[in-house]
Parts: structure tokens; sequence; C-alpha cells
């Protein structure tokens, strides 16, 4: 009798914990379809691992011949995870915000929770630390960089600082974040080349940064934003933000192109992706209401295809 009881309590507390765990699958990937859908994704994710890789050994002058390897498979499944978490910090210091504006995404719908997501995570930040196990120096700084994520949202919740509304001070808070990113794929590309760190990564870096800057200036770029919708154009003006959205990706390009160590004949490589931001400047100026949509993430693909195209051209 006593030995039967002991057996059912267990069933239930094993079927308990099954069934919890079995609940919070269902909810995270309702929360992956719904925010982070994952072919796009990581098409993204492997577009940034490659092209990024092949910038840093296009600006490098001691690269002869650079391939991608196992390693940077590695990187782009670690990029794709690290932007899922990424992502999932991000939604949960902006729930109040979509609440309002986005009732439609997972969180603010209460298709997921936040416990769901801490505990995403939590698991997701060990998976991709143990998969690069075997590379001290890219665990450590993702591991810095995933630390710091926690701090800021941490410190958001807590506070409320800085505010949502502020968004220049949040792109001054979160900027590390992106760029402890390109320092992992930094430190990966060190170990394959075996070379040290140097100015050129740094530029790498750079041009990285400020092509990123555009899709974070033009995406919410609206002439009519609706009472509390966050812009960059409450605090720099309409004209502005536009000028700051293309300016950046036109510096980012012109670095690249004067410090690209491929042959001048490759030179178009590092050009051609301004005619998406370009277009999109034209039709924004002359008076669509939008910046379009897509064009920021497209201008984002096709830097990285050239950086790619710099790097197998060495």
């Amino acid at each position: 009798m006593t030995g039967s009881g002991v057996s059912s309590g267990s069933g239930v507390s094993s079927g308990g914990r099954a069934g919890a765990v079995a609940g919070w699958c269902r909810r995270v990937g309702r929360y992956v379809s719904g925010s982070y859908t994952p072919v796009p994704s990581l098409v993204f994710a492997a577009a940034w691992a490659y092209g990024v890789t092949g910038l840093f050994a296009a600006l490098d002058p001691l690269v002869t011949r650079w391939r991608p390897g196992a390693g940077t498979a590695v990187a782009a499944v670690t990029v794709f995870a690290d932007l899922l978490l990424m992502r999932a910090l991000d939604d949960v210091r902006d729930l109040g915000y979509d609440r309002r504006f986005n009732p439609g995404r997972p969180l603010a719908s209460g298709a997921v929770r936040v416990r769901d997501l801490g505990v995403l995570y939590a698991v997701g930040s060990l998976a991709v630390l143990a998969l690069n196990a075997v590379r001290p120096w890219q665990v450590a700084v993702l591991g810095v960089q995933l630390g710091y994520g926690v701090i800021v949202v941490a410190a958001h919740c807590r506070s409320g600082r800085p505010s949502g509304d502020r968004l220049l001070v949040n792109l001054l808070v979160s900027l590390p974040a992106p760029v402890l990113l390109h320092a992992y794929l930094y430190a990966g590309y060190l170990h394959e080349a075996g070379h040290r760190a140097g100015r050129p990564g740094l530029v790498a870096v750079t041009v990285a940064v400020l092509a990123a800057g555009h899709a974070e200036l033009a995406k919410n770029l609206t002439r009519t934003p609706r009472p509390g919708e966050r812009t960059y154009a409450a605090a720099l003006g309409l004209r502005g933000t536009a000028a700051l959205a293309l300016a950046a990706p036109a510096l980012s390009a012109a670095l690249l192109a004067a410090r690209s160590e491929a042959p001048p004949a490759w030179t178009p490589a590092a050009v051609l992706p301004l005619a998406v931001p370009a277009v999109a400047g034209y039709r924004f100026l002359r008076g669509r209401t939008r910046w379009p949509p897509a064009a920021p993430a497209l201008h984002l693909l096709l830097a990285f295809a050239g950086y790619a195209a710099l790097g197998l051209a060495r």
C-alpha cells in the first residue's frame, strides 16, 4: 500500500513536470513564430555571421585567402540564437509600449509570459555558451554581452530608466550589445586566421555598426506618428533623422571602400547596397508617409553579401 502510494505520487509529479515543460514549449513556440520567424531569421543570422566574418578578412592586410569554415557555421547558429535572446529582452522592456501600439505581439497579447521568456533566456544563454565552449575568448565575449543585456533590462524594469521614449539614450545604452556580438565574430575570425587583434578589426566593427545604424534610424521613420509612437524624429526632426539615416550607410560604404584590401574591381560590392536606402530616401523625401518598411533589412542583407564577396575576393 505504502509503496503503491509513493509510486502514484511520483507519477503525478513527473506528469506535472512534463506537462509544465510541454506548456512552456508551446508558449515559446508561439512566441518564436510570432516575434522571430525562424526561416527568415536564420537567413539573416547566417548573412550576418558570414558577412561580417568576411568583412574582417576584407580589411585585414595579413590575409591572402579567406574561406568560411566550420567555425563560421557555429557562429551563424550562435548569432541566430543570440538575436532571439536579444529580441526576448527587448520585448520584455517594451511590454507596456507594445500593449498600446503592437497588441498582436505574443508577449503583449498574453500568448507567452515574461517568466517564459526568462527561462528561454537562461536556457538559451547556457546553450550558446556551451556551443562555443572550445573557444574561451568567444565564450567570454558572449558572456559579457548576455550579462549586459540582463543588467540593462533589469534596471529598466526596476526603475523605468532610461525611459523608452528617450530613443537616443536607449540607442547609446543598447549599442554595446551589437558591438559585443561583432567582437564575438572577430574573436572567432582571429582564432581561425591565427592573427592578433588590430586596428582593421576596429574599422570593420565601425563599418558594420554604421550600416546597422541606418536600419535603427529608418525603421520607424514617419511623417504622421500616432500619439505616443516612438520615432527618432521627435528628437532629431524629420529631415534630421532622414539625413542621418542616409549618412550612416554612406559613411559605412565609404570607409569600407577606402580600407578594403580586396582587388579594386570588387569595390562595387561595397557601394551597391547603397541603392536601397537611396531609393527609399528619395521616395520618403518626395512625400511618402513612412519609410519603406522592407528597405532597412534589405540594405543590411545586401551589405552582408557585399562583405562576404569582398572577403572571398582576397
